[in-house]
């Protein structure tokens, strides 16, 4: 790959992230803006207008819906197989292996992924990223927290935990407007439509606050194991899959690239609700972050082929 191209790869994709995203860092540094009211206005309110945007905007089919979904669900379970399987060859301890499998399983395919996406492959592609990340949602509150428990959480409240992600609201009610072909009231439209144009900024600046709290870890294996799969393993994963999944275009590009980010910023709540090593977790993502550069730029410019 030319070096030139790399870089034009990098400048007008990665790079107008990085500088959004280091403003929320800058932010959280000096101004000491906490991410978690933010959060949960993105969480609650922008993430799920997105994707409901995202999904009836580009008229993607149930059938489409479902591939992708199945596709993510199979990438994020193999990557954290192999994961957990090299975790156990370098005798990492429970909590450490635990940690790696969290943290390779769930991919910041929501705050990094769709703008990325955006920027790089346009709306097309941006309505399976969004199918992607909602699919990371559901599989980070129910598998996620079975993980982090270690075996000793109550199944129930797992579950009831699920009815209250609001991105599985946001692909059911776009899949009931895609099938009947309504249309929304106009004020209604261009209200969703104000509140998705705002997502993805929002989005980029908590991953810069989230990023400000970094805690360093010395588990230096454990730290290694999951950066390398979630960077390197992971979109190898992607390609192989895509084939597999008859995944093509833009629902390839997202898909691969999907599988190819760094690890889910998210997984630092299941790690402290849980008593998990959060120093670990929050140096497992600043790395994963920090070095997903190197990686998605050539990945980028492959897929853009």
């Amino acid at each position: 790959m030319p070096v030139t191209d790399l870089l034009q790869t990098f400048s007008n994709n990665l790079l107008p992230i990085l500088l959004i995203s280091g403003s929320g860092f800058l932010l959280g540094k000096y101004l000491k803006v906490e991410p978690r009211p933010l959060g949960r206005v993105t969480f609650y309110i922008l993430s799920p207008v997105l994707v409901f945007n995202l999904l009836t905007q580009n008229q993607l089919s149930p059938d489409q819906i479902g591939l992708m979904m199945g596709y993510s669900t199979t990438v994020n379970f193999l990557v954290a197989a192999l994961a957990y399987l090299t975790g156990r060859i370098f005798r990492l301890d429970r909590t450490a292996l635990t940690i790696v499998v969290l943290t390779t399983m769930f991919s910041n395919s929501g705050n990094y992924g769709l703008p990325l996406v955006a920027f790089a492959f346009g709306q097309r592609a941006l309505a399976y990223a969004g199918v992607f990340f909602v699919t990371n949602a559901i599989l980070l509150n129910t598998v996620g927290v079975l993980i982090a428990s270690l075996g000793h959480m109550n199944i129930k409240d797992s579950l009831l935990g699920l009815l209250k992600v609001p991105g599985i609201y946001a692909v059911l009610a776009a899949i009931i407007m895609i099938r009947m072909g309504w249309r929304l009231p106009i004020p209604l439209e261009r209200s969703v439509t104000l509140a998705a144009n705002g997502a993805i900024p929002v989005m980029l600046v908590l991953l810069g606050l989230e990023l400000q709290r970094i805690v360093w870890s010395k588990n230096i294996r454990a730290l290694g194991i999951s950066t390398v799969f979630r960077l390197l393993v992971g979109p190898f994963i992607g390609l192989g899959l895509s084939a597999l999944f008859g995944l093509t275009g833009a629902g390839r590009q997202a898909g691969v690239t999907g599988s190819a980010m760094p690890s889910a910023v998210l997984t630092t709540v299941l790690a402290s609700e849980y008593k998990l090593d959060s120093s670990l977790v929050t140096a497992i993502i600043f790395t994963s972050t920090l070095l997903s550069p190197l990686t998605l730029t050539p990945l980028l410019l492959y897929l853009g082929r």
